[in-house]
């Protein structure tokens, strides 16, 4: 499906800075957390305990393999869990092989790979997990969560949706179109959850965002894209399929600017520019997942927020734009899983930051530490001695108990001495 530049670019840099993440950092959120224990408490100490959560089922996707599949697999490992895992049935050879290579090179005491489809996973999410991670589309997610919901399971889902690219006129266009390219078809050939699955700009400025991506893509991959060695394959022919019924829609091709070229034989599809489609045909509707760009038009820059806020919450959102208001009225009123201002995906490569979605493109997050926070559970442990016994704790409630109470609600620095010296005394 991918060329082999492209797998070592997006695949194994990824799963590197995610193991380099675990092997390099001093791992001290692994450590018991020592946190204030409060007055109320005196004398004590105060501790976040992380225990793993038990056994854990790692359901991955097929659009990377072995990225998807790894990763949250080494969260799951170093928190303490062993893991069930259940890669792709629609990459059967990275599922072979991790079938083959995971019993070998570890421990088979924490990993078991289970190979198949439908059935197999159907029997899976019929077991009682003490976690669920599933990568994959949202019609998925709701069956994941329905059979989790019996046992009570928690869930992290790891979904997609419309991922939106806003551009600004006021941009350096040679820079921003060639980030916005890569970002769309240089990740995977848009088979990505986080690749842009539409562009807003301004009516005026868009035939010159056009004429520049077109210019784009032919340095990018020639003038015969079919042949490129650096464009990716769809990965099957249902989904080849899936893809050109979203196109050959009347409404729908009409509006195609560039591109559209089509090899059945190949599983390949060229990059393709539309602009304006009708925005309740399915490719404006549905998650693309795929080389198509849809470029919508607004009146000015500022009508792409709402656009973007009337539809499901994505799992990334972009801004290209110089205008610090925009930026900023971007970052604090647009929902989404992540933002990321001119430039195009690169956030998941930072281990510092949280990956995942809100609402309907997923729940909970990974990477770095994120990836041991989920799945660990975080437990409360309070240590106290036999001293500093308050005495207004116990009944009988006299007057005197009730009046200490009553000024530690009220928040009275006298009350609370008189509470922490045991005041009023009790007999034993």
């Amino acid at each position: 499906m991918k060329p082999d530049k492209v797998f070592l670019l997006h695949i194994q840099s990824g799963l590197l800075l995610q193991v380099s993440f675990f092997r390099l950092s001093d791992l001290a959120f692994i450590n018991d957390a020592q946190v204030p224990a409060g007055v109320t408490t005196f004398p004590s100490s105060a501790q976040i305990v992380s225990e793993p959560l038990g056994c854990v089922l790692v359901i991955s996707a097929w659009n990377y393999p072995f990225l998807l599949s790894i990763d949250p697999v080494i969260g799951a490992i170093a928190a303490g869990n062993a893991v069930v895992l259940k890669p792709s049935e629609i990459a059967p050879a990275t599922s072979a092989l991790f079938a083959k290579l995971l019993p070998v090179y570890v421990d088979n005491s924490c990993i078991k790979v289970v190979e198949g489809g439908v059935p197999e996973t159907t029997e899976l999410l019929d077991q009682k997990w003490d976690k669920i991670f599933y990568t994959g589309s949202g019609n998925i997610g709701r069956i994941v969560m329905a059979a989790a919901a019996k046992h009570l399971t928690p869930v992290a889902l790891e979904l997609g949706g419309k991922c939106p690219a806003i551009v600004d006129s006021d941009v350096d266009l040679h820079v921003a179109v060639k980030r916005l390219a890569v970002g769309k078809w240089g990740c995977n050939n848009g088979q990505a959850c986080i690749a842009p699955d539409y562009v807003v700009t301004t009516k005026s400025f868009a035939p010159e965002l056009v004429d520049s991506l077109k210019r784009v893509l032919e340095r990018f991959y020639g003038q015969d894209p079919l042949q490129s060695e650096d464009l990716s394959r769809i990965v099957n022919s249902n989904h080849f399929y899936r893809l050109t019924n979203l196109i050959d829609d009347k409404k729908v091709s009409q509006k195609i600017v560039h591109g559209g070229q089509r090899d059945e034989k190949q599983l390949k599809i060229a990059p393709t520019l539309l602009v304006d489609v009708p925005l309740e045909t399915a490719l404006m509707t549905a998650e693309i997942f795929g080389p198509f760009l849809p470029i919508v038009t607004v009146e000015k820059i500022e009508d792409s927020i709402e656009f973007v806020n009337a539809r499901t919450k994505p799992l990334a959102a972009y801004l290209f734009t110089r205008n610090k208001k925009l930026q900023g009225e971007f970052v604090s009123n647009v929902p989404a899983g992540g933002l990321l201002v001119n430039d195009v995906a690169l956030h998941v490569t930072n281990p510092q930051l949280p990956f995942g979605g809100v609402g309907e493109s997923g729940m909970g997050s990974y990477h770095g530490k994120l990836s041991f926070d989920c799945f660990s559970h975080k437990k409360a442990v309070l240590i106290r001695g036999f001293g500093g016994e308050a005495g207004a704790r116990y009944p009988p409630y006299t007057a005197e108990k009730q009046s200490i109470l009553r000024g530690l609600i009220n928040g009275s620095f006298f009350a609370l001495v008189l509470a922490l010296l045991g005041f009023p005394r009790e007999k034993r």
